[in-house]
């Protein structure tokens, strides 16, 4: 009785566009007043509860590090480093673009913050190239996603967390994905672009010299990640201490290096890492205490139960779970949809022989597809308003890259040594 006032509250609170955390929060109220055996007290303990962890501070340092790099010069000796990568293939700037997601993935982890960083610097660059403003867009958004399985992922992070999942592992088996996901969107431009007839005229070749200075000015950037990964596989340091030592190397290179961070917006950054901080942990605090729950009232067990009887092969499971998460991330945000969803997804796991670093590579990579999908997609709507793209143009646009994202999640669920492979070389 009082799991479905709970379920039925927070579906109506759903419905009404109640912030997550605090749908959450009140639905989770109602069911501690109708339980007999706990009293409200215990939601507030298994709120706090759910965030004394050591592990959890790792996804506040690597957000700390992505708006740091606002401020610090990375951003553009990466663009430039893209543009140099890029300069004779077709539909370039497109093609800078995907580079760019896929080099800023390894250093920012968000997909929110890497697609409106791109569509301030490079969809009006684009428009201006000939490409239309809801193809940009779309392209923006979608090359993102990247972001989300390349390490030091936020998804990733939370997944291991919540899931009890090597974070190592995570990051190891996001690399192949990354940038395989990387390799196919540029091919889809090289063929768009011909197609299209944009930016297909032949340039002047870029010099040795010129292929040089970009590395060598990209060079300590693009070392982050390689620092991050190499750390915490060879043991050392955790996840946790990799995400403080990614900060000040990330201040070093701003401050002593590129000197291009004054002290003022060393401040606003900080400031602007507890506003997102603080919405990120509370999100985490209801989840945990809502996991707790539907665990404690065996919703778990009991849909593994349903599931190893109606969805009998793994070739089946994989694509229940993926129509499931693509309908989920139509109205629940991706890094909420792994708070809530993965306590209920890893018990299954066993009974259909899954290994849980291959389904974490699906499973976020999945999830994050609804970013970009109406009603509710984060990604859509941060890019569309940015770029002042119609939302009904960047559904039009977005369909070819919603179908190549969806290709390859199936690829990544039915050949595991996508993203097993890298791991299994370094145990």
């Amino acid at each position: 009785m009082a799991l479905a006032v709970m379920l039925i509250t927070l579906l109506i609170l759903f419905i009404l566009n109640v912030p997550i955390a605090f749908a959450m929060i009140v639905s989770m109220s109602f069911y501690f007043i109708l339980s007999d055996t706990f009293t409200s007290i215990v939601l507030i303990q298994r709120m706090v509860g759910g965030m004394e962890s050591v592990p959890l501070l790792a996804i506040i340092f690597f957000l700390a590090m992505g708006i740091l790099m606002n401020y610090t010069g990375i951003t553009s000796r990466m663009l430039n480093f893209a543009q140099v990568m890029t300069n004779r293939l077709p539909g370039s700037l497109a093609q800078v673009n995907v580079l760019l997601s896929t080099l800023m993935g390894g250093l920012s982890g968000s997909s929110i913050a890497d697609s409106a960083m791109q569509s301030k610097i490079l969809v009006p660059k684009m428009v201006e190239k000939g490409y239309s403003r809801s193809f940009s867009t779309a392209l923006t958004a979608s090359t993102s996603l990247i972001t989300t399985i390349i390490p030091p992922s936020i998804g990733l992070i939370m997944f291991g967390y919540i899931g009890k999942v090597s974070i190592g592992d995570l990051f190891l088996a996001g690399i192949l994905p990354g940038i395989a996901l990387c390799i196919s969107f540029m091919i889809y431009i090289h063929f768009y672009a011909k197609k299209e007839k944009i930016e297909i005229e032949k340039k002047q070749k870029v010099t040795k010299e010129q292929f040089l200075f970009s590395l060598k000015d990209a060079s300590l950037a693009i070392l982050l990640p390689l620092i991050i990964i190499g750390g915490i596989r060879f043991g050392i340091f955790s996840a946790t201490e990799a995400g403080a030592i990614a900060i000040l190397y990330t201040l070093i290179l701003g401050l002593v290096i590129y000197r291009e961070m004054k002290f003022k917006q060393l401040i606003s950054a900080f400031v602007e890492t507890v506003y997102t901080a603080s919405s990120v942990l509370i999100i985490i605090a209801a989840g945990s205490a809502f996991a707790w729950i539907l665990t404690l009232e065996q919703v778990p067990q009991n849909l593994t139960s349903i599931m190893v009887e109606y969805v009998p092969s793994k070739l089946l499971f994989f694509i229940v779970v993926f129509l499931f998460l693509i309908i989920v991330g139509m109205f629940i945000e991706g890094n909420i949809s792994i708070i809530i969803l993965t306590p209920l997804f890893m018990p299954m796991l066993p009974a259909y022989g899954v290994d849980s670093v291959h389904f974490g590579i699906f499973f976020v990579l999945t999830v994050a597809i609804g970013s970009l999908t109406p009603p509710l997609g984060t990604v859509m709507f941060t890019t569309s308003a940015i770029t002042g793209t119609k939302i009904e143009d960047f559904i039009k646009s977005s369909i070819p890259f919603l179908i190549l994202l969806s290709i390859f999640v199936l690829i990544i669920a039915y050949i595991p040594a996508v993203s097993l492979w890298l791991p299994s070389v370094f145990e």
